[in-house]
């Protein structure tokens, strides 16, 4: 196909889209202008059976038994479910699903293509692209047959105020209590957070660190990327981790820890610089 050839068909199916997408937004009564005929399939199930209606500000979908402030902007293409309860001045991107129940308090933004479920968040958060938060955590074990089964994961996630949540972070919702992330807590992309855990107020998680289940995190707590925290282990407030650190067991005192498993960051270096001596040394003899 030429140059000119590819544009034209380009044209023709940017056009063709806006059309459809007119189509889908347009009341029930001047869709026939394209298709000749009234809506079917899964439009009519949203807009009917399941009592889905557009929102007045931005066009998205919302469950007529959800309660969404007026002030609420729900993008082309976000879905809010039913009973879920959306504070004032909340933004909800294209592509955002906000499942049954969930509550979001005011002035919380919600970026693209984040899904969020069996949870609450609070007031003046940030969740970026891709973001999910609340489907179920990691939980099997093997019966007498040897099968791996399900472990139930029934409860909840517990977002607190001015939380931020980086692109694609994971926070799974809880089986035998509520994950938790404190106030004012900011989460860099790409961080898992397991099941149960708990995470204090005013922490810091840079990219790609990884909480089991079950972990407790104390209060302004920092850790650094691609930090691995071991399942139920427990984390004193106001500690911080250096990068690619591994924590097998309780950090029980404040302070700057490192290395795998996790010690206090003078006793790290004491190892660093013993092994760097030690290499050294065993060059040495084998040359000679």
């Amino acid at each position: 196909m030429s140059f000119t050839g590819r544009r034209a068909f380009s044209s023709l199916f940017c056009l063709s889209k806006r059309a459809f997408s007119q189509h889908l937004l347009e009341p029930s009564g001047s869709r026939s202008s394209i298709l000749h005929s009234k809506p079917t399939g899964p439009e009519q199930t949203a807009r009917g059976s399941l009592e889905f209606a557009e929102w007045h500000n931005g066009g998205g979908l919302f469950h007529r038994t959800a309660s969404v402030d007026p002030s609420v902007f729900i993008e082309v293409g976000a879905i809010v479910h039913q009973k879920a309860v959306i504070g004032a001045d909340v933004h909800i991107g294209s592509g955002s699903i906000v499942g049954p129940s969930v509550s979001i308090g005011q002035s919380t933004n919600i970026m693209y293509n984040a899904v969020l479920s069996n949870c609450s968040v609070g007031m003046s958060c940030v969740i970026h692209n891709g973001s999910c938060i609340g489907q179920d955590g990691f939980g099997f074990f093997v019966d007498k047959e040897g099968n791996m089964t399900k472990k139930p994961q029934m409860l909840n996630v517990r977002i607190g105020d001015h939380v931020e949540i980086g692109a694609n972070s994971c926070i799974d919702r809880g089986s035998w209590r509520d994950t938790v992330v404190g106030d004012y807590t900011k989460i860099d992309n790409l961080v898992q957070i397991g099941h149960n855990a708990v995470i204090g107020k005013c922490c810091m998680l840079c990219g790609q660190v990884g909480i089991a289940g079950s972990v407790t995190m104390g209060d302004y707590c920092t850790l650094a990327g691609r930090v691995a925290v071991k399942d139920h282990v427990t984390i004193s407030s106001k500690v911080r981790l250096a990068a690619n650190s591994g924590v097998t067991k309780d950090v029980g005192e404040p302070g700057d820890y490192a290395g795998f498993p996790a010690v206090p960051v003078h006793q790290w270096r004491r190892q660093s610089a013993s092994l760097r001596r030690l290499s050294k040394k065993d060059l040495k003899e084998s040359g000679s």
